[in-house]
């Protein structure tokens, strides 16, 4: 079982300025990890950088390829999508679409995220990138950009292939951006239940299938993400919860059966807002602190954090946390707005929980001759008595 890991600060099952708290629980699976969404902290993990076969957890990425095309106006919800033969005869989960038939793009995206369609998956990359072999190319540069260090995808689908490959922190980190980057299309992970089409012979709707997350019956807070099987690597779960404000986010790969990964997940959730808390330590965009700035056009700028400052801590000890801010004294222009100028340092009693950069707020051109001859007078005064 793996420590629980903040900061560099061992504390899982020891008392140190963060108190007390228990060991993660045991649970039985080749990799997994539990992540706060807002602080993005690991709070419990066991191997979470050891690359495996993802299965239909793949098709995260493909539908969240899909809600970027369609906010970025490239693709519309609307689109009818044409059903190539290859989409048609893939095989294993299907949300029953038909070669030649033309299907709405938000449609595939339900029977890609509610019933795991392999058939909606390759027909949506097909769409997007011309071929299934280029989305899966997007798909991986997709991961890179996004911090996903060790993915390579090779289909849409999650469809068994020898070098195609993720990990449960990579996951996580996919499953916070398709929570927090397109909110509107959000919803359909939580759906319970998905039917599409008709019978061509009789004229009646088709099965109706069920998401496989059973969490999604089981825990009222729950709301997705994706669920996955092959054979090779046993049964996967990318699961979020949302509960008193706080979401979290638990990537469990490699368990023997559909229960155990749920009981497992549960399990990791329970612990997580049970024994954690977050804090808003300081706003992104606000101005931190005035700062003085030598040889330039203006003589102060402020300094302040690009994102908001959230930390995650053991519960009851997000009352102790205190904020230090270390600034170069010797500022001199040029300065570019957004450029690292110092740091914001979050403590609990003698011990680092987060540490941001501080960044100038406005840009400082260089000043003229005399201004830069007289700071440069001041400045060698300044560093001789000190």
């Amino acid at each position: 079982m793996g420590a629980l890991t903040m900061a560099g600060l061992v504390i899982a099952g020891q008392a140190s300025a963060f108190g007390q708290i228990p060991s993660p629980p045991e649970v039985s699976l080749k990799s997994y990890i539990l992540m706060d969404a807002a602080s993005g902290e690991v709070l419990a993990s066991q191997s979470p950088d050891e690359p495996m076969h993802p299965a239909s957890l793949t098709k995260m990425m493909t539908a969240y390829l899909a809600e970027m095309e369609m906010a970025a106006g490239n693709i519309n919800r609307d689109d009818k999508v044409l059903v190539s033969e290859k989409a048609w005869s893939l095989g294993g989960s299907t949300m029953f679409i038909e070669v030649g038939e033309r299907v709405p793009v938000e449609e595939l995206l339900k029977g890609i995220i509610i019933v795991s369609g392999n058939d909606a998956s390759v027909a949506i990359s097909e769409h997007i990138a011309g071929s299934e072999g280029a989305f899966a190319q997007l798909m991986t540069s997709t991961a890179q950009r996004l911090g996903m260090k060790n993915t390579l995808f090779q289909n849409a689908s999650g469809w068994p292939g020898d070098n195609h490959y993720s990990t449960a922190r990579d996951l996580a980190i996919l499953g916070k951006h398709i929570v927090q980057d397109y909110p509107e299309y959000y919803g359909w992970y939580a759906e319970k239940y998905y039917q599409y089409g008709v019978d061509k012979k009789t004229g009646k709707p088709l099965r109706r299938q069920a998401n496989r997350n059973r969490l999604l019956w089981t825990n009222p807070y729950v709301d997705g993400l994706k669920t996955g099987h092959i054979e090779d690597t046993g049964y996967h779960l990318a699961v979020t919860s949302e509960r008193d404000d706080r979401r979290l986010i638990a990537v469990l790969l490699g368990s023997k059966s559909e229960k155990q990964r749920a009981d497992d997940a549960q399990k990791l959730l329970t612990y997580g807002f049970r024994f954690f808390e977050n804090v808003d330590v300081k706003k992104g965009g606000e101005p931190l602190q005035t700062v003085k700035v030598w040889k330039g056009d203006i003589s102060e700028i402020t300094a302040g954090i690009t994102e908001d400052l959230i930390v995650t801590v053991p519960r009851g000890t997000g009352k102790n946390l205190t904020a230090t801010l270390a600034i170069d004294p010797k500022l001199e222009a040029p300065i570019e707005k957004g450029q690292t100028i110092g740091t914001v340092k979050v403590m609990l009693e003698d011990e680092v929980v987060r540490e941001v950069p501080l960044v100038a707020q406005q840009a400082v051109e260089p000043g003229g001759f005399f201004k830069r001859i007289w700071d440069s007078i001041v400045l060698f005064f300044t560093g001789l008595f000190a």
